[in-house]
């Protein structure tokens, strides 16, 4: 037996509270529940990923709940006795178990990688080509609180050179309140941020061909996934006449969608989460396409906790075609800190981590404070 043989993987559930609510179009949460994966090797190394989604099932139609289940009852036969350094192959298989839930499969494959990178001493990043750069822009999505209370929280960023570029999410109230309120949050930030804005898909073409307009020449610099994702010919047509970029989200889960997307120009941007996508690879897959059209990538997040995060900073510290920053801030809306040493943010940055596997190692006293009893 090989010593990447893996003996073990198990799931953990993790319910993190947040420092405030984070709120999407259609929920709002005050803390993050995480699916920690752990696999081991008969070697004795550890591996780590994360299944994690947005705030619930609302985006992608899976929970922690339903991800351990999947992992622990169908996934986990497949991964078992099986090398680490197989994870093409470990992955295909499961495609012919599992359809669809990217979500689950993104935390087995990260941990693939965590334990394959660990055994050889590298950082993760190696496996996927070595690190382009060591550190990548971070945007900061402001809160649902009252347009006092926000400007504050981005001029207090900017002022702690935390964030120099800020994301509003919308789709939770009347179109044109929650244009008004965008446009007073742009007006206090001029010259001073970036505000893009994130409608999750909620608005249909009416009202994005009525409000969006609006929100361009009101001085938003770009506009995130406005209308239902299976629409890509909307989005084509709002990419066609607004004058600022539209960055697809909810349209893009698998390199067939990139593709679509490019065929269709209906996007100048893509928001490439390694969670919604089943992983590293196939990540790596729908830049690959996007890079081939001449269409920016952004490392987008899902409220990723430390491991998740990191995973997703390896994957664009090592892709020139994540191009258009990142939301990685995912571990800062967190109250409480999973790792022995934290991610290391500034200057509008997070930093690459360093040492092998992800690079970063779990607090597991805090760890068992958070598990789900």
């Amino acid at each position: 037996m090989s010593e990447l043989t893996i003996d073990s993987i198990q799931t953990t559930i993790l319910d993190v509270p947040l420092v405030r609510p984070h709120k999407f179009a259609t929920t709002v949460m005050d803390k993050q529940p995480l699916l920690l994966v752990e696999v081991r090797t008969s070697g004795g190394v550890i591996g780590f990923g994360e299944a994690v989604v947005p705030g619930g099932p609302w985006w992608g139609g899976e929970s922690v709940e339903t991800m351990k289940a999947l992992i622990d009852g169908h996934m986990a036969p497949v991964v078992l006795g099986r090398s680490a350094e197989d994870i093409t192959g470990i992955m295909l298989d499961i495609e012919r178990v599992v359809a669809k839930a990217t979500f689950a499969k993104a935390g087995v494959e990260v941990a693939l990688h965590d334990a394959w990178a660990r055994s050889l001493g590298v950082p993760v990043h190696t496996l996927l080509g070595g690190a382009y750069r060591d550190s990548v822009d971070v945007t900061w999505a402001l809160g649902s609180a009252p347009i006092a209370e926000i400007i504050d929280e981005a001029l207090a960023k900017l002022e702690q050179r935390m964030n120099f570029s800020f994301k509003l999410k919308m789709g939770a109230l009347h179109p044109a309140a929650d244009t008004q309120r965008v446009l007073a949050v742009v007006a206090a930030l001029e010259g001073k941020a970036g505000v893009r804005v994130d409608i999750n898909a909620r608005w249909d073409r009416f009202t994005a061909l009525r409000y969006l307009p609006q929100l361009a020449d009101g001085g938003v610099e770009l506009i995130e996934q406005p209308t239902p994702g299976d629409q890509i010919e909307v989005l084509a047509e709002l990419s066609r006449i607004l004058p600022v970029p539209i960055m697809a989200d909810e349209s893009v889960l698998t390199p067939h969608d990139a593709l679509e997307v490019v065929r269709q120009q209906a996007a100048a941007v893509i928001a490439v989460k390694t969670t919604k996508c089943g992983g590293l690879q196939r990540s790596r897959d729908v830049v690959a396409i996007a890079r081939a059209a001449g269409v920016a990538c952004h490392g987008a997040t899902s409220i990723e906790g430390p491991i998740g995060t990191a995973a997703s900073i390896h994957f664009a510290c090592s892709q020139p075609g994540i191009n258009f920053g990142s939301e990685l801030f995912g571990p800062l809306l967190f109250a409480e800190e999973l790792l022995a040493e934290p991610l290391r943010y500034g200057d509008g940055k997070v930093a690459l981590p360093q040492g092998p596997g992800l690079g970063v190692e779990l607090n597991m006293d805090a760890v068992k404070t958070w598990t789900r009893n």
